[in-house]
């Protein structure tokens, strides 16, 4: 199965923390398949004081989806990642945005992730992946998606 994942942060070094980041989701989650460029953004939600680093990333995995959120979790405790504040400041945030078609509705894990469609900062990189890809709930391209984001919130290539 293939998981779409986007990772981020905005504290500390973000690019060492992306790095950090595709290195154990390769470890423990499986290969790396493709991953979009860098994008800086500004914070999302008015919590956070920083800009946010964030890349897409598909990995090829054999996990169940309980076990896939389970060590994503994992990851972010190593990265000393603190739940603190909903959209606050972060050294790094792994979400699972797509497990290829699945939809799952459960209390720890919803897939699609459901803010995509608000969200520049993830639309942008999922477009660099494939822009061709259909949400399997809102039935829209990737590209289509992004061309209908009212998210005014500037993103940004990042050189790295």
């Amino acid at each position: 199965m293939r998981a779409t994942l986007l990772i981020g942060g905005n504290m500390g070094n973000r690019n060492a923390y992306l790095d950090f980041a595709m290195s154990h989701l390769e470890k423990s989650l499986g290969s790396i398949v493709s991953r979009s460029d860098r994008y800086e953004s500004e914070a999302w939600g008015d919590r956070a004081n920083h800009p946010f680093l964030n890349q897409v990333v598909e990995v090829e995995t054999t996990l169940q989806p309980n076990e896939i959120l389970r060590r994503i979790l994992n990851i972010e405790q190593m990265a000393d990642r603190s739940r603190i504040e909903r959209w606050g400041d972060r050294t790094l945030d792994i979400d699972v945005l797509f497990l290829e078609n699945q939809t799952i509705e459960a209390e720890n894990l919803t897939v699609p992730h459901p803010r995509i469609a608000e969200r520049k900062f993830t639309l942008i990189p999922l477009n660099d992946i494939d822009p061709n890809f259909i949400h399997p709930v809102l039935q829209k391209s990737i590209a289509t998606l992004l061309e209908e984001c009212t998210d005014n919130l500037n993103v940004n290539k990042y050189p790295y």
